[in-house]
């Protein structure tokens, strides 16, 4: 590296021209030529595609790596460029970064826009000599996810590469930056049921068959599940009912038919596939019929060499532990486990997708340090960091 401190991005400078980049989900184009103009100039070879087609496509993702010595280790930044709509009401422009105070406001100022700035600034930090680095940046989280990080983890597996560790910048942090990471995070699956009937009058109920009852009754075996009380390191698994459609305008009509979604998050002693067979042998006995969507499976990188590094940035730059946590909805971590072990840390997560969505700017400066000293303790390290199982 022959950069100067005095020419060293900041994250600050970073985040502001990734913000002023709209990329409502599904992103493309722009703000992945703004990342690539920040990662070249450090040395970084940059491979970009666009994945899928309409409705869920087409997706950009990037892949940018800048290898070590040859059999060094090496560390991946993750995340994605690609932000909720940012509504109405903001009171600065959402794609407008703006400082006020000590803040920083614009979307993806905090997921995860900001966190990606840190990375950048981070990997300026770490020497070539250090090992190999690199980012796994998509355009497709916040959206369906069909055509993001999965595609990503294709192209590393058709080039040979394979991370050792990988860290997700997502927004972990609760009331500080720093007082949480997550090790792992519970699954994910929708099942959309529905039960057939015979339409008829209502005063005729035996010339009928009415699903109602039916759904209804489905519906009360599912609630009642408790499926199980938590692990060490994960909450209870629970099912939610979340939608009821029968559809009927008339009022003196048997209906044809009624269904129901529900949505279960659950931890690491459950599979989708598990669930999806318990809730479609619940329904079949009612007379059901369902069609399960697994969005992704629990997964824990257990608590070892890679958790105890980033334990020991953290207190280093701001002087607390972190919590390691499972809690929260899923990420594209559900997707990198099964590359190698991986644990999520980014900024604080009050602001994301509400408007003025904000980032405390000397954060950002913390994180960049944070995410410095990770990627070269990562890169020194000898052992695997920890195992990530599903």
């Amino acid at each position: 590296m022959t950069r100067t401190a005095t020419t060293l991005p900041t994250a600050l400078d970073l985040a502001e021209a990734l913000i002023a980049c709209p990329s409502v989900t599904p992103a493309t184009g722009l703000v992945f030529d703004c990342l690539e103009a920040q990662l070249k100039p450090l040395g970084f070879t940059v491979h970009r595609a666009l994945s899928g087609a309409a409705p869920d496509g087409p997706v950009e993702n990037l892949y940018a790596v800048r290898r070590g010595p040859p059999g060094s280790r090496h560390f991946a930044f993750a995340g994605h460029l690609d932000v909720v709509p940012p509504g109405e009401g903001w009171s600065s422009g959402p794609f407008l970064p703006e400082r006020r105070g000590n803040l920083l406001y614009g979307r993806g100022a905090v997921d995860m826009k900001g966190s990606i700035a840190a990375m950048v600034a981070a990997a300026a930090q770490v020497p070539a000599e250090a090992g190999t680095l690199s980012f796994l940046i998509t355009g497709d989280e916040e959206g369906p996810a069909v055509h993001g990080t999965l595609a990503l983890i294709d192209h590393l597996r058709a080039v040979g590469d394979q991370p050792d560790l990988c860290l997700v910048g997502e927004p972990t942090s609760v009331q500080r930056l720093g007082d949480m990471a997550k090790i792992g995070r519970r699954g994910s699956v929708n099942v959309w049921i529905e039960v057939a009937g015979k339409e008829g009058h209502v005063a005729y109920p035996h010339l009928a068959d009415n699903p109602v009852p039916r759904l209804v009754a489905l519906l009360a075996e599912l609630d009642a599940l408790v499926l199980d009380e938590g692990t060490d390191w994960f909450q209870p698994s629970n099912l939610e009912i979340t939608e009821i459609v029968v559809g009927n305008p008339a009022t003196n009509v048997i209906p044809s038919k009624a269904s129901a979604r529900l949505s279960i998050r659950f931890n690491d002693r459950h599979t989708g596939a598990s669930l999806s067979a318990l809730v479609d042998e619940i329904a079949r006995r009612h007379g059901g019929t369902t069609r399960p969507v697994v969005s992704g499976e629990a997964f824990l990188t257990e608590p070892g060499a890679f958790s105890a590094l980033l334990v020991a940035a953290v207190e280093a730059e701001t002087g607390i532990t972190p919590e390691l946590s499972t809690t929260g909805g899923t990420s594209d971590a559900r997707f990198l486990k099964a590359v190698c072990p991986v644990i999520e840390f980014g900024l604080c997560n009050a602001t994301m997708h509400k408007r003025d969505e904000a980032v405390a700017i000397e954060d950002l400066d913390t994180l960049a340090r944070i995410y410095a000293r990770v990627a070269l303790a990562a890169l020194a390290a000898d052992g695997s960091g920890g195992e990530a199982a599903a």
